[in-house]
């Protein structure tokens, strides 16, 4: 149900699951497990993966920081993202590669829950996708002693509000991994 004209086909979106980003986040394991294995699916169904890998000064291009983690395995053929900004979309080429695929349907995974997800979600949603987070493949780190809310309460307010974000032409909503159905949303 996407507002984008002729984008029928659905993408796995892989967000800043990165070395230097997603160390010492809680349920790292779990989260990357999952997440390798909706890579696994969707390259069993031929869905589109795109990686997006964030950089700034303190995550330099190419530094061991940046680098996907060690568990995940990207195909060179998959695109790649490379961003500057919390959302996937700013200043990046990805707009410009899903419609060349075809896709209006996101399926939303990775790292940072409060910052690269949650932009990227309203980016996408924005600009006329449907989005889906998967409510068990993104994670946070500990910003408590700034003021946030421990990362567990962080995650779990955003799968709460994400499932029931609402748009005009446009499907939102969280699913667990062992549900995720990359066919068109019913």
């Amino acid at each position: 149900m996407t507002t984008l004209e002729n984008r029928p086909n659905t993408a796995l979106l892989v967000v800043d699951v990165q070395t230097g980003v997603v160390d010492g986040s809680p349920l790292r394991d779990e989260v990357v497990a999952n997440i390798d294995s909706l890579v696994a699916k969707a390259r069993t169904e031929s869905v589109p993966v795109v990686w997006v890998q964030h950089s700034d000064s303190g995550m330099t291009v190419d530094s061991d920081a940046w680098q996907i983690v060690p568990q995940l395995s990207p195909d060179a053929a998959e695109p790649h993202i490379r961003k500057q900004y919390g959302d996937s979309f700013e200043a990046t080429n990805l707009e410009t590669v899903l419609a060349g695929l075809g896709v209006g349907r996101l399926v939303v995974t990775g790292a940072q829950t409060d910052a690269c997800i949650r932009s990227t979600l309203h980016g996408a949603f924005a600009r006329g996708y449907d989005a889906l987070l998967v409510s068990d493949a993104h994670t946070t780190e500990d910003q408590s002693e700034w003021g946030a809310p421990p990362p567990e309460q962080v995650i779990a307010h955003t799968n709460l509000y994400w499932t029931y974000q609402t748009a005009p032409g446009r499907t939102a909503g969280t699913v667990a991994t062992t549900d995720v159905d990359f066919g068109p949303p019913m």
